[in-house]
């Protein structure tokens, strides 16, 4: 065993990151993991604290806040939405129109490159576009 592991709850007790258990400490946790990100050259154990920072943020983030699964199409219809866009302003990500209203139908599914480029283009997680399938 690592001398790291050898005594875990000692760890814990000497101010060892843990699981989340309050927004308050999501706060500070995200608090933390903002100014380990702004650094320009982190270096390795700053990398692999950025990594488990992610990870006890996110669990408790999809415990505490679940997000309910869509289709891309609502997910979409959503984020437009919500920012005010039409169809039209985003043919640039699928590119055309016809290709947005056809998502937006249901009669096509988004590939690979859409969804990267809407991921960005709205500042979300690509899973958000991986939720419930349409029936065909």
């Amino acid at each position: 065993m690592s001398t790291a592991l050898a005594n875990p709850a000692e760890m814990i007790r000497q101010g060892a990151p843990r699981l989340i258990h309050s927004d308050e400490e999501l706060a500070e946790y995200t608090r933390t993991l903002f100014d380990l990100t702004a650094k320009p050259d982190p270096n390795p154990d700053e990398e692999e604290a950025i990594k488990l920072m992610t990870l006890l943020i996110g669990r408790y983030e999809s415990e505490r806040f679940p997000v309910p699964a869509a289709k891309p199409a609502d997910v979409l219809r959503f984020l437009l939405e919500q920012n005010g866009l039409s169809q039209r302003d985003i043919a640039p990500e699928l590119g055309s129109e016809s290709t947005v209203s056809l998502v937006l139908s249901g009669k096509r599914q988004l590939n690979r490159d859409h969804i990267a480029r809407l991921s960005r283009r709205f500042n979300v997680s690509p899973a958000v576009f991986f939720g419930v399938s349409s029936p065909h």
